[in-house]
């Protein structure tokens, strides 16, 4: 069977798979593996290297260097040799590799949480949106609970789907599992804080980098689809061109400014992170307050934009393989 199909298949049961049943709470989840990788990587290399800010800034980029490739490589080898072996196999095992890089439904749950949790009590809801942000929850209001819902739906759109997508599209499970360990060393190393200043600057660049192309077709792909959801695509458009760099990251304001324009919300702001106070510009305009409501609308959003580009993706590959 053609390469190309296979993997077209793969893409499209590990995305529904994911999307419709999620990844089963018993089973080992293999980027739990990738992070145990980081983790020990991270020890190893501040023993060897100097403790100083040029050292760890090296050990950083070591390790920002080593561990993709180290990831593509093992998955990729695997996957050769089970396809050389039986496609039906490669393709089972590649099908599951799929399922684990995905992030729709379990974005689309956890959301639901915080909406659920709303619905209950203001503390309940910033408990389920603290499994889901960095930032610290406990003296939000709200309006702040439902903004970071939806900032983290926005975000995570791009981090979650897209962008795994684009790298699978293009490099089969060895690719997207290229990229899920890029995005989890930003997501465990990448902090501007004493800990993390130097040693993360690697990972966070490398982030930075592979998710530029994803970011901006997730923003792009969301305008289009904003008003098949019942939401102000105009809007979003515009807030999209005048706030789409209004973040300390080059990519995240991309998606969030077109949620923010689509929904008629402000996002960003400043936001507590492990008790600093950060100073953060705002997206988009605060034309009506925060209704719990306005998670539901973003996850619509979010989750007609991954099905939009999972089919666009899944048809060019079989062009490409037929």
């Amino acid at each position: 069977m053609n390469w190309i199909l296979c993997r077209a298949v793969a893409l499209l049961i590990g995305f529904l798979g994911e999307q419709q049943i999620g990844w089963p709470r018993k089973w080992y989840h293999p980027i739990m593996a990738v992070g145990s990788l980081i983790s020990g990587a991270e020890r190893m290399l501040r023993a060897w290297f100097p403790k100083s800010k040029a050292g760890e800034r090296a050990a950083g980029i070591v390790m920002a260097s080593a561990l993709p490739l180290l990831t593509l490589g093992v998955s990729g080898g695997m996957l050769y040799l089970l396809y050389r072996w039986s496609w039906i196999a490669g393709l089972l095992v590649e099908s599951a590799m799929c399922w684990s890089i995905f992030a729709s439904g379990s974005l689309r749950d956890a959301a639901q949480e915080v909406e659920t949790g709303l619905s209950h009590s203001v503390e309940a809801g910033r408990q389920a949106v603290s499994r889901i942000v960095g930032r610290d929850t406990r003296q939000l209001s709200q309006a702040g609970v439902i903004r970071a819902a939806v900032e983290t739906v926005a975000e995570n759109l791009s981090d979650g789907v897209l962008a795994p997508l684009v790298f699978t599209a293009l490099g089969g499970a060895a690719g997207g599992y290229f990229y899920k360990t890029v995005n989890t060393m930003d997501s465990m190393v990448g902090y501007r804080n004493d800990r993390y200043r130097y040693f993360g600057t690697g990972a966070a660049r490398l982030d930075d980098v592979c998710n530029a192309i994803p970011a901006r077709l997730s923003a792009i792909l969301m305008v289009l689809l904003a008003g098949f959801c019942g939401l102000d695509r105009r809007r979003a458009w515009r807030t999209f061109c005048r706030d789409r760099y209004c973040h300390a990251s080059p990519n995240s304001a991309q998606t969030e400014s077109v949620m923010a324009g689509a929904l008629g919300l402000q996002l960003g702001g400043d936001a507590w992170y492990f008790g600093q106070l950060h100073k953060k510009q705002t997206i988009g305009d605060a034309l009506r307050p925060a209704e719990p409501e306005d998670i539901a609308r973003s996850v619509r959003l979010m989750l007609a934009t991954s099905d939009a580009a999972v089919c666009l993706a899944v048809m060019l590959l079989v062009w490409i393989g037929g």
